[in-house]
């Protein structure tokens, strides 16, 4: 025969908070999504590795009062492009009849390099496009951040070149490259893309120079075509551009 006892309010604590634990924790939980998407730019700027990116779920519902941010997240960009980023919010703060939208800026210790300047309207009853372009800040980065602009040789696979000789290109910052190989004019275009940077066949005139000359040419627009990646020393105003296996093959001063 069982015996009965009573249940002490002490047991009874203790048995409620074990079935607690395995209950749904509520509404908050339920309630949250994921907006996944991704962050672009037109302008051919590298960013460093330690800039940042920002996206804000805000409420643009009324016109003459400041954005409500709903939600925010950060992330370190890593040579991405486009930046991928993912957005935890909360589906109870989103109300019918109200209008919301996202907005992105990348930042670098501090200083605003790029911001949205379009509205990117979000939950508008369609499907959501979770993708933003950013555009430049006119006052912010340096072009020394990136390979544009004017670049005199230096070395050639770790070989000096000749001191009379202006061997020289000028990456544009859409990637059209000119310059000269130091007998003939070159002309092409480059690819780039965070730290990577790819050179097409380059097209020149036609002229015979010295020997020496057309050797250092041919040097240098071999090694073109086998570049892969770069890095900018700003201080030292130098382009150093790198082989699939991360061998230095070409540095350039800035002219």
């Amino acid at each position: 025969m069982t015996e009965n006892r009573r249940i002490t309010r002490r047991e009874l604590l203790a048995l409620s908070a074990a079935a607690a634990a395995f209950l749904p924790t509520g509404g908050a939980l339920a309630a949250a999504r994921v907006l996944r998407g991704q962050v672009s730019y037109r302008e051919r700027i590298a960013l460093p590795p330690h800039a940042i990116l920002e996206v804000r779920l805000v409420d643009v519902s009324l016109a003459d009062a400041p954005s409500k941010t709903l939600a925010v997240t950060r992330v370190k960009t890593r040579h991405r492009m486009p930046i991928p980023y993912r957005l935890r919010y909360d589906e109870a703060q989103i109300k019918p009849g109200r209008r919301y939208a996202l907005q992105a800026r990348i930042t670098v210790n501090g200083q605003l390099w790029f911001i949205t300047t379009t509205r990117h309207s979000i939950f508008t009853g369609g499907r959501d496009e979770a993708n933003i372009r950013v555009e430049r800040v006119k006052s912010g980065a340096p072009e020394a951040s990136g390979p544009n602009g004017k670049w005199l040789t230096e070395s050639i696979r770790g070989h000096g070149v000749i001191d009379d000789l202006q061997t020289m290109i000028e990456i544009a910052a859409d990637g059209r490259v000119s310059g000269s190989g130091g007998c003939n004019h070159i002309a092409g275009q480059a690819e780039i893309q965070g730290e990577r940077i790819t050179f097409g066949p380059m097209i020149s005139t036609k002229m015979a120079c010295a020997p020496a000359v057309m050797d250092q040419e041919s040097k240098f627009l071999a090694a073109l075509g086998d570049v892969q990646r770069f890095k900018v020393d700003a201080e030292k105003g130098k382009l150093i551009l790198f082989n699939a296996t991360s061998r230095p093959i070409l540095v350039l001063a800035r002219m």
